[in-house]
Formats: C-alpha cells, sequence, structure tokens
C-alpha cells in the first residue's frame, strides 16, 4: 500500500512539474509590446501647453495601459493625463525635458520608449502702449459728494480746497495688457506720466504744489468699472507692493520710466486691473497733476513700455 501512495505521489509531482513547464515554455513566446512615444518636439515659449501622443502594437493581445512620466527636466511639469495615450503638460519652463512612455497589454507585458521636448526661451518682445482717450482712466474725486470725472484731459493725486470746501483725487487708470500671453515673463515695464503744463486743479499754475507732494503708485487687486466707478467705489489696492514717488519742488516734472515691473508681471497673470497714483499723505494743500489720454498733446499721454518673453 504505501507503494502504491508512494507513486501516486510521484506521478502527480510529475505531472504538476510538466505542466508548470509547459506553462514556462508557452510564456516565453509571448513578445514584449512595442511602445512609441513619438517624435523629439521643439517648442517656442511662450507657449502654455504642449502634447505628448504615444502609441502601442502587441503581438499578445490588446494594449490596456498607458503610462507617461518625467525622466528628467530643469522642473517638474503637469503631465495632465498620464495613464491615456495623448496627454497635454504644462507648467514647464526653458529646457531640455526627456518622458518615458510605457504601454501594457492584456498579457501583463510592458514596453517602453522616451521623447525628447526642448523649450526654446521666448523671443524678447517690446509692447508700447500710449493710447489717446483711453476709457480705462478716471480722475476719482471728492468735494461735496463724488467729484468723480469719467472724461477729464487730467488726473491728480491731490489734497486742496475749493471754495473753502475740501477736495481730493487720485487717478486710476489701467493699459490694454492682452497682447501679452499670460505665461510671458515680463524683463522690464517703464511707465511715463507728464506734468500738465496748464492745470485746472491746485493753484491753476503748479502741477506739482505743497511741503509733502510725495506720491504711491500702486496695483489694483479687483475689478472696476470705468463708466461708473467713484471715489466711495474705488477699487483696493495692493499696498503691500505700492512704488514710492518722492517729493519734488519743481512746479513741472515728468516721471518718465518708472520701473514697474514689480506690478506689472501679477497684471498679465490675472485680469489686469491697473493702477492707482494717490499722494502719500493726503494733506493740504499738496498736489501733482499729470495729463491724461485725452489731453490734447499726444506725446503727453501715459505711456507704458513692456519688455517681455
Amino acid at each position: 500500500m504505501k507503494s502504491f501512495f508512494k507513486t501516486l505521489a510521484f506521478s502527480l509531482f510529475v505531472s504538476l512539474a510538466f505542466s508548470a513547464c509547459q506553462k514556462e515554455v508557452a510564456d516565453s513566446t509571448l513578445n514584449a509590446p512595442v511602445a512609441d512615444a513619438g517624435p523629439s518636439q521643439t517648442i517656442q515659449l511662450p507657449a502654455a501647453s504642449f502634447t505628448l501622443t504615444g502609441t502601442g502594437t502587441s503581438s499578445n493581445g490588446l494594449i490596456t495601459g498607458y503610462l507617461w512620466s518625467l525622466i528628467s527636466g530643469p522642473n517638474v511639469p503637469v503631465i495632465t493625463r498620464p495613464s491615456s495615450a495623448t496627454t497635454t503638460v504644462t507648467n514647464f519652463v526653458a529646457g531640455y525635458y526627456r518622458f518615458q512612455f510605457m504601454v501594457i497589454d492584456e498579457a501583463g507585458l510592458s514596453g517602453i520608449d522616451t521623447v525628447s521636448v526642448l523649450l526654446n526661451p521666448g523671443l524678447i518682445q517690446t509692447l508700447t502702449l500710449q493710447p489717446a482717450n483711453n476709457v480705462n482712466e478716471v480722475h476719482l474725486g471728492f468735494w461735496n459728494g463724488d467729484y468723480t470725472n469719467h472724461a477729464d484731459v487730467e488726473f491728480a493725486g491731490c489734497a486742496w480746497t475749493s471754495g473753502g470746501t475740501p477736495m481730493n483725487t487720485r487717478g486710476i487708470f489701467k493699459f490694454d495688457l492682452s497682447a501679452i500671453p499670460a505665461n510671458a515673463t515680463i524683463l522690464s515695464a517703464k511707465l511715463s506720466l507728464y506734468s500738465h503744463p496748464a492745470p485746472i486743479l491746485g493753484n491753476f499754475v503748479d502741477a506739482n504744489f505743497g511741503s509733502n507732494n510725495a506720491l504711491y503708485l500702486e496695483r489694483v487687486t479687483a475689478s472696476w468699472n470705468p463708466a461708473t466707478v467713484t471715489w466711495q467705489t474705488q477699487p483696493p489696492t495692493d499696498i503691500a507692493n505700492q512704488i514710492p514717488i518722492p517729493h519734488t519742488t519743481a512746479s513741472f516734472l515728468d516721471l518718465v520710466d518708472m520701473e514697474v515691473k514689480t506690478l506689472v508681471s501679477p497684471m498679465t497673470a490675472t485680469n489686469n486691473f491697473g493702477f492707482v497714483i494717490r499722494l502719500q499723505n493726503e494733506t493740504f494743500y499738496n498736489i501733482r497733476v499729470f495729463c491724461s489720454s485725452r489731453y490734447t498733446n499726444a506725446t503727453k499721454h501715459p505711456k507704458l513700455v513692456i519688455v517681455y518673453q
């Protein structure tokens, strides 16, 4: 009887071993799938995204899975759909990237391929803005209630009186920055404001007057409607990054090529809410009067020159 069970056990062992051997032989005949990550690419910034498209083939059946991953690059971009054959990539910078593409077939085998993408720095471009009759330019004021003028030839940082009644004014304005891509890098931004030669505020003689007429230039941080904004409804500003403009004793002083990159850079990445200019201390009698875009001499309209790539 023992001999019978020994023989049976040995036969079962041989059978299992033979089956395993057969499966190993069968598996060895399967070929790994072939992945193709597509051709290398060269992208010119300031592109916002690029597309990776891969394919896979297998003699074992269908391709059941895909996986994109970053091998190397100057930063870690966002692969929006890493488990799809086609995906977009965002949040990259200039430089050389390599991506891996993996495919998996229904036999569970995988194949990989790689692709390189070169992101060239953007071309350096200059945008000069000096519009006439800019609708996005308002002379905010408070005097006997609302003094706001939506179509004035000047705007001012002003603390004065008129007929004994206190008056305060500020200028709010913005330029059309839609030509600049949202992901562009601002290299420089120069703002020029020109003293009004014949001011109709203050003492009607000097564009700049007072013992403390220093100004602040600030970035507006919320949307405003140029047709309806008033002193009472003026939008908030970023006071943490305001640009100080020192006091002057000169009756007329153009503010030419003020560097405002710190204010303009966030404008191009958001909705461009523009600038406010105001006195640092709105105490009487201090004033700085500038030509608006409605002034007759076009060379004295507010001007913004932006260099970007």
